[in-house]
């Protein structure tokens, strides 16, 4: 049989469709079998907490468990390279945090680059980090604290979940703005730098809320300040950083990233899902009492504000010297 011009157009028209058929359609499936969600950090730390309460509510709504893999190791940098070398099929997420844009003026030659490998799926959370000091430090407010590291130039160790960690940076802009000097002491995870906090090793530490709220509300962590310009609500009588050293402004941030190549309809669905968990009441409640304002946005969206955000900490970085440990 002799096929016309048209219809072998048609034929050829239908034959080049089915490849995003399928993949739409596989898409539609997904996912079919459980998800490692992978954080770059120590478990028992804020990334933690949010990465399993995210896991839970797209374990429950998707029908697939999603698992969260802790992977710490150099300013989560361990986490994000097994990431970016993981298969594109949307199987392994990446938790992401401020720590990913900030290592990238850090460390340099580590087979990898996360604005590069590393797709953007769906930001998550807002949120400032809180200065806070053990109850037996002599200072209880800012301008104390100031006064006595002035006074001890390198007396006081200030802890942190990591070099190149979000941790470390707050403390290096405090140090820029104040024209203190504190000794940094990094730990593998924000839980082991709170468990020294709190038995007195180390004197200061500037932590996600959510990773100590607990204990300043038991009084066992005294909260000098917190690093956004404004207070925080879940923290009223803690005063903002600002209010006694100009300028200063930092929050935290969350997110899910995926090796680059995963299909942009998966892409589209995982975001369509977290951001629609990001609306629930519940979760939304629950990550408000961890101190963290919810933060939807687009992966396109997602990914101009992670280029921000890495050229902002590559000047803190370049100012303070850091090089990875």
């Amino acid at each position: 049989m002799k096929l016309s011009r048209r219809s072998l157009l048609r034929l050829a028209a239908g034959a080049a469709a089915l490849p995003a058929l399928s993949r739409l359609a596989w898409a539609q499936a997904y996912p079919v079998r459980p998800v490692r969600i992978i954080v770059g950090v120590a478990p028992g730390g804020a990334n933690s907490t949010v990465a399993r309460l995210l896991a839970q509510w797209l374990s429950e709504r998707l029908g697939h468990e999603f698992i969260v893999e802790n992977r710490p190791g150099a300013g989560g940098n361990v986490g994000a390279q097994a990431a970016a070398a993981a298969a594109p099929d949307g199987y392994t997420l990446l938790f992401t945090a401020t720590a990913n844009a900030i290592s990238a003026a850090v460390y340099e030659n580590i087979g990898f680059n996360f604005e590069r490998d590393i797709a953007p799926v769906a930001s998550l959370t807002r949120g400032p980090l809180v200065m806070e000091v053990n109850p037996l430090f002599p200072a209880r407010t800012v301008p104390e604290f100031i006064a006595y590291a002035k006074a001890h130039p390198g007396a006081i160790n200030m802890a942190s979940a990591g070099v190149g960690n979000t941790t470390h940076l707050v403390g290096e802009l405090f140090m820029m703005l104040t024209g203190t000097r504190l000794t940094h002491v990094p730990y593998r995870g924000g839980a082991p730098a709170v468990t020294d906090l709190l038995g007195g090793q180390v004197q200061v530490y500037f932590d996600g809320i959510s990773g100590s709220l607990e204990y300043i509300r038991a009084g066992k962590l005294r909260a000098l300040g917190v690093t956004s310009a404004t207070r925080a609500a879940v923290l009223p009588d803690v005063p903002s950083l600002a209010e006694f050293v100009p300028g200063y402004d930092v929050s935290g941030w969350y997110g899910i990233g995926a090796p680059k190549d995963t299909p942009a309809a998966i892409v589209d669905k995982l975001n369509a899902e977290i951001n629609a968990g990001l609306a629930d009441p519940k979760l939304k409640a629950r990550l408000a009492d961890l101190g963290y304002d919810t933060f939807p946005t687009s992966p396109a969206a997602f990914g101009q504000f992670i280029a921000a955000e890495t050229e902002k900490w590559a000047r803190v970085v370049k100012f303070a010297g850091i090089k990875p440990e």
